[in-house]
């Protein structure tokens, strides 16, 4: 089954964060504070993950279904990223039953990302990015409300479900194709793997992809190394094998391995073998 086609979404309002009883003026002040230490950040909507339900094995139609609202990259630095998110998933737990209600959780979109000669690629984040400098990651950032409905703000109402799902797999491509610069057309399409809650960022949703890249690590290093649009966005790229990091759980997803036996790409500038901390 195609796996755009397994995914079901309903996008409502519904679903959007709960206001707070003093409004966004906390908010409001996080966001200039932001501002003024990292001036080149800029506010764009997001789709918020409220939550998710999965069909039992053998159900006919969607094996997945997704429930969006929209929110904004302000509220969740406002609220996930505040030093307050812990006493508002106390407040969401107790005027609404949900711990995340007062939470922008925008969701996500991270790529395990293999080679041709099965390494992983990894991405230490820069100090300009608002979101765990320094830190290493896989490729990822976020679906996007204005691919599928230009303006400042989009309404429920002007994002199709069936655009909504195309943009979640097609997002994650165009992340590693900034982040990494890699060619399009040597991806393969995304398997979702599932959706991962990162609590450092108070249980913010992610949606995880394999991806395969028909380049060898050499080779992507070299495009890395020559820049792209989001090349400010990380520092290094590292290279894992893949077999180490994920041992069974990949033969699991894609079957025994026919790539050549790995070989460790030489260069000063990666850190090949390195095992990435936990990070968001």
């Amino acid at each position: 089954m195609d796996p755009e086609v397994s995914l079901l979404l309903q996008l409502s309002p519904a679903y959007d964060r709960r206001p707070l009883s003093e409004g966004d003026k906390a908010i409001a002040a996080i966001w200039e504070s932001r501002l003024q230490a990292q001036p080149w950040l800029f506010d764009a909507s997001k789709f918020r993950l409220h939550s998710v339900t999965l069909a039992p094995t053998g159900s006919p139609g969607p094996q997945l279904l997704l429930r969006l609202g929209l929110t904004s990259y302000r509220d969740f630095l406002g609220t996930n990223w505040s030093s307050s998110a812990a006493w508002l998933q106390q407040q969401g737990a107790a005027d609404w039953g949900d711990k995340q209600a007062y939470l922008a959780d925008p969701l996500g979109v991270g790529a395990a990302l293999v080679t041709a000669d099965d390494f992983l690629v990894f991405l230490r984040r820069s100090q300009q990015v608002a979101e765990a400098p320094g830190l290493v990651d896989v490729p990822g950032g976020h679906p996007e409300p204005q691919a599928l409905c230009p303006g400042d703000s989009p309404l429920h109402k002007d994002l199709p479900g069936e655009l909504v799902v195309h943009e979640l797999f097609s997002s994650v491509l165009q992340e590693i194709c900034d982040e990494v610069n890699l060619p399009l057309l040597t991806l393969s399409q995304p398997l979702l793997l599932g959706i991962a809650r990162n609590e450092t960022s108070a249980g913010r949703a992610s949606a995880e992809f394999y991806v395969q890249c028909s380049l060898t690590s050499e080779q992507v290093r070299k495009h890395y190394m020559s820049g792209g649009p989001e090349a400010h966005e990380s520092t290094r790229i590292i290279f894992v094998e893949a077999e180490r990091a994920c041992g069974g759980f990949r033969r699991w997803i894609c079957g025994p391995s026919s790539a050549p036996q790995p070989k460790e790409p030489s260069s000063s500038t990666t850190e090949s073998g390195e095992v990435p901390p936990e990070s968001p």
